[in-house]
């Protein structure tokens, strides 16, 4: 059985503790796939969870990077912004496959971009907008990706 949670996200505050509520669910390594469109609050719901996880700083979308690493007291996490990403194969040049650890979370904005090559989430969470706001529907896509599903609802 798939779980899905749905929540309604009527403003920038709303998104960021949904990211953090997200963030406090996770207690091993996930993959947490981002989905939506530009300025649906990706990003957004990204800061909620570092922060949550103790991040003290910024937390910007890795757009030309690709990637952002962040070594925190209790886990390495990465965030991923594919949206630039040309062809998925850049993503083996990379060395995608070293940032899926089990001791690691991650969080990738536009994963279809790397369609093929990228492991399958655990979680996904599309945001899409919903009135003056957003709503964010989040599926379990595996035990763990479930487990947390559960957690929210």
């Amino acid at each position: 059985m798939t779980r899905e949670y749905q929540v309604i996200l009527p403003d920038e505050e709303a998104t960021v503790a949904l990211g953090a509520e997200v963030a406090r669910a996770c207690s091993k390594g996930i993959t947490i796939y981002l989905r939506g469109t530009l300025g649906m609050g990706k990003t957004t719901f990204s800061r909620g969870f570092m922060h949550q996880l103790g991040h003290t700083g910024a937390v910007k979308s890795p757009t030309y990077t690709l990637i952002e690493p962040y070594e925190l007291a209790n886990w390495r996490v990465y965030h991923f912004d594919l949206y630039r990403l040309a062809d998925p194969e850049e993503l083996e040049y990379m060395g995608i496959r070293d940032y899926f650890s089990k001791d690691s979370l991650r969080l990738i904005e536009w994963p279809e971009r790397g369609a093929g090559i990228l492991p399958q989430a655990d979680l996904v969470i599309t945001l899409q907008p919903e009135a003056n706001g957003r709503i964010a529907t989040i599926v379990g896509h595996s035990d763990l990706g479930e487990e947390v599903v559960k957690q929210l609802q």
